[in-house]
């Protein structure tokens, strides 16, 4: 699942809105599993080269500490945040990308949210969300190049409510320090989450840990018209 890593005001509507769900049953380990069942499908076979993208990075961290014994090798596309400082800075990044029509925007939007009870609704308002802050999380975007997502407010709600309990409880990133597998970082030098801070705070608990920079790239490397031909073969150098 992949979502918008949204500013601290944000997520003052967090807590109210569990009312909408009750508990929180979309957790981190619930994720696991279902990246566990597909990989445990008939076809694969001995550990495998996993990448993941933004929130899908940071899973694919938690799945190889979890089942070390079954990840070869993790390249991590556009990492989140693993710390309060981090996740400051990129929402600091963010608010200097904003103009006022953007503020405007994404104040009448988190208005909307707050008080929006249906799902399907909340769906839409959310995708108009991402819209946002995908285009501001570009660098320069390759005409049409958005892609078609399916907006889950829900779950992204319920799974970073668990994302930062993890953090906040001093599990996450320690719990790294169980990965066998070396970890690269590709990260775009544009990209408002602050790929060298991030690896900075996953070092001390990752034995083996590298980091490449894209100059002229967003959040999205294969978007990017500068960036996109170098990421796609510093992936394939990263996956061997």
């Amino acid at each position: 699942m992949e979502g918008p890593e949204l500013p601290d005001r944000f997520h003052r509507l967090l807590e109210p809105l569990q009312r909408l769900s009750g508990d929180v049953p979309l957790t981190v380990a619930r994720h696991v599993k279902d990246l566990h069942d597909v990989l445990e499908a008939p076809l694969q076979e001995g550990p495998v080269r996993l990448v993941g993208f933004s929130w899908g990075a940071m899973l694919a961290l938690t799945y190889a500490a979890r089942y070390p014994d079954e990840i070869e090798r993790l390249v991590l596309i556009g990492c989140g945040t693993f710390d309060a400082q981090a996740r400051q800075v990129y929402q600091d990044s963010m608010e200097e990308r904003m103009d006022v029509h953007d503020r405007k925007r994404i104040d009448d939007l988190e208005d909307l949210l707050a008080y929006e009870v249906d799902p399907g609704r909340r769906n839409e308002l959310f995708a108009q969300f991402g819209a946002i802050y995908t285009r501001l999380q570009s660098c320069n975007p390759l005409p049409g190049s958005s892609e078609v997502l399916v907006y889950d407010e829900a779950g992204f709600r319920q799974t970073w409510i668990d994302v930062l309990t993890l953090q906040e409880q001093g599990l996450q990133p320690a719990e790294f320090s169980a990965i066998n597998a070396p970890v690269t970082m590709i990260h775009g030098e544009d990209d408002p989450h602050p790929g060298e801070m991030i690896y900075r705070s996953l070092v001390p608990y990752i034995r083996d840990i590298a980091y490449h920079g894209l100059p002229r790239c967003g959040h999205i490397p294969w978007v990017e018209r500068e960036a996109r031909e170098a990421f796609y073969q510093l992936l394939l150098k990263c996956l061997g």
